[in-house]
């Protein structure tokens, strides 16, 4: 591997943010490389959900580094974040449910022709583009969101994600409530979003899905990383000890909120 290539795409070190007297996120490290997966687990309050809001811009830090691609970020809000090209797909999807696939896909960043009017045609033309590359059996681009299954309205997401080039992908929950069958689509999207050097952080309370798509995972447990483990290095029962006990097996490496 070159120097280069084991640059992170993203790096985040000691980020801490407080609200009142309350560390939601205490001095928490944790990094991102193209073309991996990092999950990021723990009980409902852990602080997987303020951790990955800072770095979408919807927090702002208190203190440390947001590092993307090397060098030294500065994401003051969501904007700042998609010029990085980081994009986030909440477990909602933030999908417009009355207009179709191609109007969700550029929701704010519509295209004009030279007349300033909407250029449908073009729009169309490119969500055909990005959706036959994630779904090529996807053909209900005329229909509003609303009837999409579930699988279809999170390829939709991931496709609005994608269309500017994003490269590092925030996913919160991306199954939750899906059936087996929409399961396993949504879990060839992230593989293959993988494989096309996109990288992936995964917020899940699922560890079958976890240990189904991730590299590495990331047990975060009151605001602070207990340790960080190689998915193949481990079984489900050390990451439920590190997210009940904050108990880090030998293979992992220990945080701060690991126990002593």
């Amino acid at each position: 591997m070159t120097d280069r290539a084991s640059v992170p795409l993203v790096e985040m070190r000691d980020i801490s943010l407080a609200f009142g007297g309350n560390h939601a996120v205490d001095r928490v490290s944790v990094d991102l490389h193209a073309g991996e997966v990092v999950a990021l687990v723990g009980h409902n309050g852990a602080g997987k959900s303020s951790l990955i809001k800072i770095l979408s811009g919807a927090y702002p830090r208190d203190s440390g580094d947001i590092v993307i691609g090397g060098e030294t970020a500065s994401i003051a809000n969501p904007r700042d974040a998609k010029r990085y090209g980081i994009e986030t797909i909440y477990q909602t999807l933030a999908l417009a449910d009355n207009i179709d696939t191609a109007a969700n896909l550029f929701l704010g960043r519509e295209l004009r022709t030279r007349f300033g009017t909407l250029d449908d045609i073009a729009m169309e033309a490119q969500a055909r583009k990005v959706m036959g590359r994630l779904n090529p059996h996807f053909q209900r681009f005329k229909d509003p969101v609303k009837d999409l299954s579930g699988g279809q309205r999170q390829s939709v997401a991931i496709a609005r994600a994608i269309l500017f080039n994003a490269r590092i992908l925030i996913m919160d929950e991306p199954t939750a409530a899906l059936g087996p069958q929409e399961t396993r689509q949504v879990a060839d999207l992230i593989r293959q979003l993988k494989a096309e050097g996109l990288g992936i952080f995964l917020i899940s309370h699922d560890l079958h899905d976890v240990f189904d798509l991730a590299d590495r995972i990331c047990v975060m447990k009151n605001g602070a990383v207990v340790g960080t483990v190689r998915t193949a290095e481990v079984s489900k029962d050390d990451v439920l000890g590190m997210i009940i006990l904050g108990k880090c097996p030998v293979a992992a490496v220990p945080g701060r909120g690991a126990s002593r």
